[in-house]
């Protein structure tokens, strides 16, 4: 089946200044990082405890996502791509495209009481591609495309001329890889973990030119496709892809945050140039997730501002019986966001002229109305969140 993310790619390179695609990844790689919370909360949970769902209860939440199609990637761990891509084929009839973590750096090994996410982040690989594509070491070449052709590869630079030497030559030996065993990869490029690192006026600035000085040498066969960073604001955004606009930039989500967190880092990234986002934790704490999912696409698509679509998705919410995890007003409130898996430091950057919409004072949920639009949608959510 052919795959939005491809036909998507091929009208931005065709037009990168007319192009209206957006590229939308759901992140459900969280199990090479988090540990068991990865999965995040069981609906089973009460007040007094902490109950995460299973593995397989997160496995079957990416089946429904996948199924719904309006995600262009499913961004999964090795071993989940093995069971939901190679074993049980659920891509095969899908436009949304599998994808698989290429490497887990130590900046993103976050367990209960370690230290790793507060050291300078160093190169590791748990993954190999021919395990991500065919399942097992030394793939035949009629087997490569069993599994997923499609990576995410990660550096997280410290302004350290030892640390980023050593980051760098793996990317190269990634990409030398990756270009012969046809296997594709996105970048993303986490800001440095250890927050003394960078002046942060210039943290901006100082990640653009790493990028545009990392790639200035790789040819295209071994370009990444697109960009995973932190939103450092509009500036930032613009310098990036007026430099190049076939660097296709896309940013991402960080902690959950509120809903408004969420629509509003979307909407305003667009705005300035960014072409996809890619979407984890947001995702996976929502109340529901199929609902989260068909606003951030209609957020993506322009149809719909972020305030309104927090007030629908309350009242989506409302509709299928969903007690939400915070009231409106305080869904409403755009909170700092953390960038990085370990929770120090990285923040997203928005415009205060914006700022006054997030602090406006708003009704309950049951007294405002749904949009049109998402009152159409009511009876089909119904439908599709009847087996969850």
């Amino acid at each position: 089946m052919t795959k939005s993310l491809n036909e998507k790619l091929s009208r931005i390179h065709a037009n990168p200044s007319s192009a209206k695609d957006f590229i939308l990844a759901d992140a459900k790689d969280a199990d090479m990082a988090l540990g068991l919370g990865a999965t995040g909360k069981s609906p089973e949970s009460h007040t007094a405890e902490l109950r995460y769902r299973t593995l397989q209860e997160y496995r079957e939440q990416i089946e429904q996502i996948v199924q719904q199609g309006l995600v262009d990637i499913m961004l999964m761990s090795a071993h989940t791509n093995e069971i939901l891509n190679i074993q049980k084929r659920i891509f095969d009839q899908s436009h949304v495209t599998p994808a698989a973590r290429g490497n887990d750096t130590t900046d993103v090994h976050v367990m209960r009481g370690g230290r790793s996410p507060t050291q300078p982040a160093l190169p590791f690989r748990t993954a190999t591609l021919d395990h991500i594509q065919c399942g097992h070491l030394d793939c035949e070449p009629n087997e490569r495309h069993l599994g997923a052709n499609l990576g995410l590869y990660s550096i997280t630079f410290q302004n350290d001329n030892v640390i980023d030497r050593e980051a760098l030559e793996r990317y190269k030996e990634f990409r030398i890889e990756a270009e012969r065993k046809g296997f594709r990869h996105f970048l993303e490029v986490f800001d440095p973990n250890c927050p003394e690192s960078v002046d942060p006026a210039k943290l901006g600035d100082f990640i653009n030119d790493a990028i545009v000085r990392t790639l200035a040498g790789v040819t295209a066969k071994g370009r990444p496709i697109f960009l995973k960073i932190v939103y450092h604001g509009p500036k930032a955004m613009e310098d990036l892809v007026r430099y190049d606009p076939h660097l296709v930039v896309g940013i991402l989500g960080g902690s959950a945050g509120t809903t408004y967190d969420a629509f509003k880092l979307l909407s305003e990234a667009r705005k300035y140039g960014a072409r996809v986002a890619l979407y984890g934790r947001k995702i996976n704490n929502a109340e529901n997730q199929l609902a989260f999912v068909r606003f951030l696409r209609w957020i993506a698509e322009g149809e719909i501002g972020p305030e309104e679509a927090v007030r629908a998705y309350h009242g989506v919410l409302q509709q299928l019986n969903i007690k939400p995890t915070r009231t409106l007003d305080d869904d409403m409130k755009l909170q700092t966001a953390i960038m990085s898996y370990g929770g120090d430091g990285k923040t997203i950057s928005i415009p205060d002229k914006k700022k006054d919409v997030a602090n406006k004072k708003t009704e309950p949920a049951r007294s405002t109305p749904l949009p049109e639009k998402a009152a159409q949608q009511k009876a089909k959510w119904a439908r599709l969140l009847a087996d969850d």
